[in-house]
């Protein structure tokens, strides 16, 4: 078999989804584009709580592929922050658009833990918290990065997602 440098570039090599860089890179790519086309975006961090072990090797990847499945749109980006963190960025959103995106995530992932129970394993917990703006000049993309990260530490394990409105002047 022959190795595929195409997507070696851009992608975790776990999980398969986008890793950090592309991730950085897109994002800020299309924060600029929505200041232009004033357009809103979301920022949402799911931090699944899984300890793989021998037994479950390719846990994690089997994760992250149901959670793929919950977004549809071509432009939603799935990435690989840290070993805890994965970040989902959506262009052109506003809130209803996140609530049924949360609700999509929230039934791939019962679905994940329901055939995981099946099999007499445990449920995956996780953290998801999010943001949803409209960047404007004045609102600089850390400022967005660092909200999402301190309400994801405040959301409770296996709690209800939340999304925090985040408009500023």
């Amino acid at each position: 078999m022959i190795y595929s440098f195409s997507n070696s570039g851009f992608r975790d090599p776990e999980t398969g989804v986008y890793n950090q860089t592309y991730f950085m890179e897109v994002f800020n790519r299309e924060w600029h584009r929505h200041i232009r086309d004033q357009q809103s975006v979301a920022l949402l961090y799911l931090c699944p709580h899984i300890h793989e072990t021998i037994y479950q090797p390719k846990l994690l990847e089997l994760f992250m592929k149901q959670i793929q499945q919950a977004l549809l749109r071509t432009t939603d980006l799935l990435a690989r922050l840290d070993n805890q963190v994965f970040a989902l960025g959506l262009f052109d959103i506003n809130e209803a658009g996140i609530h049924v995106v949360l609700k999509r995530l929230e039934s791939q992932i019962v679905e994940f833990n329901q055939n995981r129970l099946s099999q007499s394993y445990n449920p995956i917990e996780y953290q998801l918290a999010g943001c949803v703006c409209k960047p404007h000049k004045d609102l600089y993309l850390d400022k967005l990065f660092n909200t999402v990260e301190k309400h994801t530490r405040q959301s409770p394990i296996n709690g209800r997602a939340r999304v925090i409105e985040f408009y500023t002047n």
